[in-house]
Parts: C-alpha cells; sequence; structure tokens
C-alpha cells in the first residue's frame, strides 16, 4: 500500500487519559512507522503543551455539564488539508465534523465504535428520557455509523448493538496497549499501607463505570485495601460512599496518574476489580492482565471477551457484588490459585499488540479504498477472546 495521508478524528485525547486516548495515540504511532501520514485531530485544551507531531489541535468549548470535557467547534478553516481517508473515532462534534469532510471529499469514511453512546445520556438533561421514548440516540447512532464505508469495533460483545443501528458487516479489532510502556515505569512508593491486600481499580470516575460497586466488593473484604486512579464527575459521591460503609479508610483515591507511572501500580498490585457493564472493551482488564494481576470484574458487552474466565480471572453478572466478593476472597485466600490465574493473565494480556493491530486496521483501510477486498467478519467463535457470549450478550459461566 502506497503512503497514505489519514485523518484521526477524535472527541478526546491528551491530556484526557481513556482508552479512546490510548488506542488513538497506538494507532497513529504504528501508521506513522509504515510511512503513513498521520493526524490526530482533537479539541484544544488550553492547559495542553503537545509533544507529539501528530496532533491538529481544533477550537473547543468548555461543555457546561461535564466541566472537565472540551466539546471541539471546527470550522472549515481547520480543515485545509484533504485526506486519502477519515478515520472517526469518535461520534460527537469532531466526529460529525470528519464523516462529513470525508462525504464531501469523497474519501473513505471508517468509524470505530468505541463507545456504547446510549449509556452517556445522562450527560445531556433531558436527553435519558426522550432516548427512553423515542430512541432517538439509537437512530442518530445508526445513520452516522451506517453511513460509514466500514465499522470497527473492539469486541464480538458489542456486535448486536452495532447489527441493531443497521450496519452491516461490522470488523472485530481488539484496542490493544504497549505492554513496554507498563512494564518499564519506574518504581514508585506503595500507596498501599503494609500488611493489606493490595486491591486497585483504573477508570474515569463516573456514574456509568459502577464504582460504588466496587466499594461495595471491598466492604466484604475485611484485609483488603483499594486503591483508585481515575478523576471524574462521581468522586465526591464516592467518598460519600466510602463513609457510609464504612470503608473510608481502607481506601485511597489517588486520581489521575501520568501513564507512564501506571505500570507501577499495577506491578504492585494484587488483585484489579472493576465492575462496569457499559465497557466496549475495557483496556484496563488488559493493562491489568498484562502485568499479571489477577481480575475479578462485571461479564457484559465488551468486558465478556476482556478476561479469560476460571484462566486469567473471573467475569460475574451486572450488579452481583456477593460474586465480585467471593471471586476475589478466593483468590486472596490461595496462593496457589492467585499464581495460576497471573500466569494465565499475562498470556491472556499479550494476545494482541498496537503492530498487529495496526495492521488489520490498514486492511479495512484497503477494503475502504478499493484495493482489497478488505478483513473478513469475526464474531463471536472467533480466536478474539475465551470468554463465550450468548445470542443475548450474557456471560455463560460453566462451560
Amino acid at each position: 500500500m502506497k503512503p497514505l495521508r489519514i485523518g484521526l478524528f477524535t472527541d478526546t485525547f491528551l491530556p484526557d487519559q481513556n482508552g479512546i486516548v490510548t488506542s488513538v495515540g497506538l494507532l497513529s504511532d504504528e501508521l506513522r512507522a509504515r510511512g503513513h501520514h498521520v493526524d490526530v485531530v482533537a479539541p484544544f485544551f488550553p492547559e495542553q503543551v503537545d509533544d507529539r507531531a501528530d496532533v491538529l489541535r481544533v477550537p473547543s468549548v468548555r461543555y457546561v455539564f461535564l466541566p472537565t470535557y472540551r466539546l471541539a467547534w471546527p470550522t472549515r478553516k481547520d480543515f485545509e488539508q484533504k485526506y486519502d481517508l477519515i478515520h472517526t473515532h469518535t461520534p460527537l462534534t469532531l466526529g460529525l465534523a470528519g464523516a462529513r469532510l470525508a462525504r464531501k471529499w469523497n474519501v473513505p469514511h471508517v468509524a470505530t465504535y468505541h463507545t456504547h453512546i446510549e449509556s452517556y445520556t445522562h450527560y445531556v438533561p433531558g436527553l435519558p428520557l426522550l432516548q427512553k421514548q423515542t430512541r432517538i440516540v439509537t437512530r442518530v447512532m445508526g445513520l452516522y455509523y451506517g453511513r460509514a464505508h466500514a465499522v470497527i469495533t473492539p469486541t464480538a460483545g458489542m456486535l448486536d448493538v452495532i447489527r441493531e443501528m443497521g450496519v452491516q458487516n461490522p470488523v472485530v479489532i481488539p484496542t490493544s496497549v504497549e505492554p513496554q510502556v507498563l512494564r518499564s515505569a519506574p518504581a514508585i512508593e506503595s500507596p498501599w499501607p503494609a500488611g493489606t491486600r493490595r486491591l486497585l481499580t483504573v477508570g474515569r470516575l463516573a456514574r456509568e463505570k459502577r464504582f460504588d460497586l466496587v466499594l461495595d466488593t471491598l466492604a466484604g473484604l475485611p484485609d483488603g485495601h483499594l486503591v483508585v486512579l481515575g478523576e471524574g464527575p462521581e468522586r465526591e459521591h464516592l467518598l460519600q460512599h466510602a463513609e457510609r460503609l464504612g470503608v473510608a479508610e481502607r481506601v485511597t483515591f489517588l486520581g489521575v496518574r501520568p501513564w507512564t507511572e501506571i505500570g507501577a501500580y499495577y506491578r504492585l498490585a494484587e488483585l484489579f476489580l472493576f465492575a462496569s457493564d457499559t465497557e466496549t472493551q475495557g483496556l484496563v482488564l488488559q493493562e491489568a492482565q498484562l502485568m499479571g494481576v489477577p481480575v475479578v470484574a462485571v461479564g457484559a458487552r465488551g468486558t465478556l471477551s476482556g478476561v479469560d474466565h476460571g484462566k486469567s480471572g473471573y467475569l460475574v453478572s451486572p450488579g452481583d457484588v456477593a460474586a465480585l466478593t467471593r471471586h476475589a476472597s478466593e483468590i486472596l485466600a490461595s496462593p496457589a490459585l492467585w499464581t495460576r490465574l497471573s500466569r494465565g493473565a499475562r498470556i491472556f494480556g499479550t494476545a494482541w499488540t498496537p503492530g498487529n493491530v495496526a495492521e488489520r486496521v490498514l486492511d479495512v483501510y484497503a477494503g475502504a479504498l478499493g484495493l482489497s477486498s478488505g478483513m473478513p467478519f469475526l464474531g463471536e467463535a472467533s480466536a478474539l477472546g475465551h470468554a463465550v457470549v450468548s445470542p443475548r450478550n450474557t456471560l455463560v459461566y460453566d462451560r
């Protein structure tokens, strides 16, 4: 394939830290290493000083209902450069701008479905009720993704959601993380008090992430101490919830830490807990397992293929705090079980590398450009993960 000019359009990027930011950054690095010209088109952040040569910032405004979020407000002058292909990673203002430019320039539009948007309607006043009554968000998303030349989703567990939008033949390509960055993280002073069991959870502190259930699980682990990496609008609520549960002294909220330091926390942790049931993949699960940390998590949507159930950790039904607590207790009580799951986690976590993800994405690009037949459809029986997905997208536990 000849070198391409590619625009990766995303409504979230550095200094934000989340799965989309990781995915877009790694993809850009790998595409540029293969000789392609890439622009990461992202919102402007007043405090951000970019040290990446691939970032193209466009004007933005603070989103009043989520003050830490910047809403891009692009103009025609921001897009004087024409791309051979546009790959959007979010369906908000920059995603819409990318799709519109692709139609204007008559170039392919590839879209990755990173986020189950319907689970985030509570950030727009009045939208949850409107969605319930009219399914307006689902229909708009159907128009957006249905018009793309190709749609990528990171897990087979989201295929039913995408098909409901009328998207034909979506492609499953898991997002990866960079193992070397995690493994080379410098040593840190342990944030866990001596003599406690070292529990870790990572993510944006938002309602849909269900960190309240992680705190509920901690209440059933009397010798555990939970470290929380992340920041978000639910922080104060979670602090209050910890007080109500009587576990406030056994929780440390560390806020956001630089990506280059995250591996040090995984390295020290004994167990990773995760309760979100809205993920399209859940990259933090892969990060933990890459570092050999067994995982106990909710199995729903994208996380269904994020853990090798019984081999690298355990998945439980959404909201099942009793099962989260039981599996966590079993792992912490048995050194032999912990060792077996830790070994399995390292194996499972290295299944996808940034390089082979980029190659699969380039196959999709080639298909959209008419240079090849593109990627074959990869469904539930693919080798993308070991969790079993039923037609209703629920975990089958006893296989």
